[in-house]
């Protein structure tokens, strides 16, 4: 059981997907921080210096001036700034996947389409040899090649 299990772990599938996997959560951290921490800002400061992180609907009928200071009173809030980041990370890393998976594609080598080793007869449209002088089905004579 050990060595089918080392066998499946060192497949290259198994292996590159772990590496995928670890890049994909490292990607994903570095694109969070893109979007918190530089994008964000200026887009809340276009927008009348709003921080978005901080955007909140209290439903728990008290007043709070910050979401951090209404989840240490253990207020019940609807956290939209937040999702909205959450979305635009979404959206930027889905992006970028997209473009990334467009070049890998775009580069891989094309194979060649197969060679042809059959041909249909002219007279009866049946598959034949390639190098047939005769169809087998209908008996007529073929044009060479």
């Amino acid at each position: 059981m050990i060595k089918e299990f080392k066998q499946f772990v060192m497949k290259g599938n198994v292996l590159d997907m772990a590496v995928g996997i670890i890049i994909g959560a490292a990607f994903g951290k570095v694109i969070t921080s893109f979007v918190s921490d530089v994008l964000m800002p200026p887009v809340g400061l276009l927008l009348g210096k709003v921080d978005f992180s901080n955007l909140f609907i209290n439903m728990s009928g008290k007043t709070f001036e910050s979401l951090a200071e209404a989840k240490k009173a253990g207020a019940a809030t609807l956290n939209y700034g937040l999702f909205l980041n959450t979305t635009i990370d979404f959206l930027i890393v889905g992006f970028a996947v997209f473009l990334m998976v467009k070049q890998v594609n775009r580069l891989q080598r094309q194979e060649p389409p197969p060679i042809p080793n059959t041909r249909e007869c002219p007279f009866c449209l049946t598959t034949i040899a390639l190098k047939a002088t005769r169809c087998p089905h209908c008996t007529s004579e073929l044009p060479s090649r």
